[in-house]
This record gives C-alpha cells, sequence and structure tokens, in this order.
C-alpha cells in the first residue's frame, strides 16, 4: 500500500483538472454567435477524441488481450503438438486467420456498443414519452446518452490508471495520467460545450460534470484497492 498516497494525489488532480477543463464554458459568457463557434468546438473535441483516441485504444487492447493469449506458456507435449500443426498449416493460413478473427471481435464491439447506447437512448425515452413536445423528448436523450458514453470511457480509464499504479512504477503511473489527460479535459470541455448549446440548466451541467470528473478518480482507487489485495 506504499503507493496509495500517489494514486490518491493523482486521482485528486485527474477531479481537479477535468473539473476546471469542464467549467471553463460555464465560467465564461458568450454571445450567441460565440456559444455557437464554442460548441462546434467542442463537437470537433468530442469527435475527434472518439475517433483519435477511444476507438484505437479499444483496438489496441483488443489485438494485445489476443496476440499476448496465444504466446502464454504452455506444457511442453501441447508445445510439440503446436509445432506439428503449424508445420501442416501453410505459412500465411494462419496468419491471415488471426487478423480476419482480430478484424471480426472489431467489427462486433463496435456493433455492440453501438446496440448498448441505442438502448440506453430507447430506454431513456420511454421515461419521457408523454412529453407533448418529441424535440424536447429527442433533446434530453442525447444529453443522457452523450453523457453516459463519456462516464463509461473515463471509468475504463481510472481501471487503466489503478492498473499502472499497482505495478509501483512512478514512470507508467505519470504516463498513464498525463495520456489520460490529453484526451479527458477536452472531452469535459466538450461535453459542457454541447449540453450548453442542448438548453440544459446551468445546475444540471455541473452536476453531469461532476459525474463525468469523478469516474475515472473512484474507479481508479477502486482498481488499485482491489489489486492491491
Amino acid at each position: 500500500m506504499d503507493d496509495f498516497p500517489s494514486i490518491c494525489l493523482l486521482s485528486l488532480a485527474m477531479l481537479v483538472a477535468c473539473y476546471v477543463a469542464g467549467i471553463i464554458p460555464l465560467a465564461v459568457n458568450f454571445s450567441e454567435e460565440r456559444l455557437k463557434l464554442v460548441t462546434v468546438l467542442g463537437a470537433g473535441l468530442l469527435c475527434g477524441t472518439a475517433l483519435a483516441v477511444i476507438v484505437p485504444e479499444g483496438v489496441h487492447a483488443l489485438y494485445e488481450d489476443i496476440l499476448e493469449g496465444k504466446h502464454h506458456p504452455a506444457s511442453e507435449m501441447q508445445h510439440v503438438m503446436e509445432s506439428e500443426k503449424v508445420a501442416k498449416i501453410p505459412a500465411g493460413h494462419e496468419h491471415g486467420h488471426d487478423h480476419s478473427r482480430l478484424h471480426a471481435y472489431i467489427g462486433v464491439s463496435l456493433v455492440l456498443g453501438f446496440v448498448f447506447m441505442l438502448l440506453v437512448d430507447q430506454i431513456g425515452s420511454s421515461h419521457v414519452h408523454s412529453t407533448d413536445d418529441p424535440e424536447t423528448a429527442r433533446s434530453g436523450n442525447s444529453k443522457i446518452t452523450t453523457t453516459l458514453g463519456l462516464v463509461v470511457h473515463a471509468a475504463a480509464d481510472g481501471v487503466a490508471l489503478g492498473a499502472a499504479a499497482s505495478t509501483s512504477q512512478t514512470s507508467v503511473q505519470l504516463i498513464v495520467f498525463v495520456a489520460i489527460m490529453l484526451h479527458k479535459a477536452p472531452a469535459a470541455f466538450g461535453l459542457v460545450s454541447f449540453l450548453m448549446h442542448a438548453g440544459l440548466e446551468r445546475n444540471r451541467i455541473r452536476k453531469h460534470l461532476l459525474v463525468f470528473a469523478l469516474a475515472a478518480p473512484v474507479m481508479s482507487m477502486v482498481t488499485y484497492l482491489g489489486l492491491s489485495k
């Protein structure tokens, strides 16, 4: 538990930095034109974060997990049997088969993620189905879906930081922390800009931002404590 103070400090720094980055659009009074510009910037940050960070991270983790699983140490008999199988299979066949499996997993993961967010959107719409204004209902669903998606990813970032802290390597912890903050701060800014443009009350925007800011620190602490036992 020697690294507990360091993970506490990193989690606190992550919480404060994320909240401050997200509160900037709320702290500055924007005109209607500037609010549109900030909203476009925020939307770009959200899309850029998803396409440049979130999806590549997931693909990298999937490739790494499957390729590492292939190289687990096996018994001598299993090693001999695998060698015989490889000798009978053409050289390019196994390589192509592995890559086709990985590509299939990526496609399935993206589809499942889309279906999950669609279900969340539909569940949210069932609660506001009786609303007279369907435009208001759709707007409410998009706010919940956007926040939930970012919170889930932030929680996954927290797991990564907690796992890095459990290795007792300060350099690894700092690298993971910086990598998380490089896309977490812009995501917080983009989330608040989107919620402001959607017309959500400022108090509720702060609550959404606080939940998003807390997701990674809480999960990092939980992961660290779980792995330290």
